[in-house]
């Protein structure tokens, strides 16, 4: 049995977000890696580094390859992750090396944890390589069996009533039944590309092979539109969303209302979320919707 303390902030996070399946995630996870690093004959390489929802733990291969192996909860979101990436078979993304379809345990090749998109001080340079990754990895189309985008835009607008009625403030639930609507006029044609979804600064790691690379995708079926909310919300500056909207609808090729819309799905999605669990709705997503619901 491998030396191993699961990391306390990993255990708050699974205790607070999944529950139940969380904390039988965290009490699997010793054995887990002591059972992985065995199977996949690997050399524990340094300590262990986690997120909110996953482990990740540095190794060697038996041929001398630093690796690092991915331990997380399996659900719909994350169960994509590996189909996701071995379609994109390193172009982009960080290459998939082995994979264990019963757990989600995934072995991947080692990127540079220290150096992430988010230490790079110029945001338009930062928003530039986000937009140049996702023309690359959404110009694939989804594999048969992907979650769809279009299911989930319908779940959100029959869930739009609900939703306006739990929002006391009226601005705010004018913005958010303006967002709803966005997805209404485009949902019949939700899109069939192979979408990251949290194409984030901190998903894109420094590589050897490549500047950078996209890791920790949660993928879908649908419009790549969908894919850009995120390097719109990181470090955000109200005075920059549109331009960087507008950059990365020009790098990746797309029509800008349509883009627009979707945009607006995503911060429709993450309102739902927020009533959903009791929370105020976040007054930077809103301003994101303001303006761009507003742009010509």
């Amino acid at each position: 049995m491998i030396d191993f303390r699961v990391p306390d902030g990993l255990i708050e996070s699974q205790c607070e977000y999944a529950g139940e399946p969380g904390r039988a995630f965290v009490a699997a996870l010793p054995a887990r890696v002591t059972e992985f690093v065995e199977r996949w004959d690997l050399r524990v390489d340094g300590p262990s580094m986690h997120g909110m929802a996953a482990l990740v733990l540095p190794v060697v291969r038996r041929d001398g390859t630093p690796a690092v192996v991915k331990f997380q909860l399996l659900d719909e979101e994350t169960e994509g992750e590996p189909v996701g990436l071995r379609v994109w078979d390193g172009d982009g993304a960080v290459r998939l090396l082995d994979h264990d379809a019963a757990t989600g345990t995934m072995l991947l090749e080692r990127l540079d944890s220290g150096r992430m998109l988010s230490c790079v001080e110029d945001t338009h340079k930062a928003v530039l390589v986000i937009a140049e990754l996702l023309a690359r990895l959404t110009a694939v189309p989804a594999p048969e069996g992907m979650r769809r985008l279009g299911d989930i835009a319908a779940e959100m607008v029959d869930d739009l009533p609900q939703a306006l009625r739990a929002i006391s403030d009226p601005v705010q639930r004018a913005l958010v039944e303006r967002c709803g609507g966005a997805v209404r006029e485009v949902m019949g044609e939700p899109g069939d590309q192979l979408l990251h979804w949290d194409l984030h600064f901190e998903n894109v790691l420094a590589a050897e092979r490549e500047p950078w690379l996209a890791i920790d995708p949660k993928p879908l079926a649908g419009d790549p539109g969908f894919d850009l909310w995120p390097a719109l919300n990181n470090r955000f500056d109200a005075d920059d969303v549109l331009w960087r909207f507008d950059a990365m609808s020009e790098v990746l090729g797309l029509d800008r209302e349509r883009a627009k819309a979707w945009t607006l799905g995503r911060v429709f999605q993450n309102a739902l979320w927020e009533i959903e669990d009791g929370r105020p709705l976040d007054e930077e997503d809103l301003e994101v919707a303001r303006l761009l619901s507003g742009a010509r």
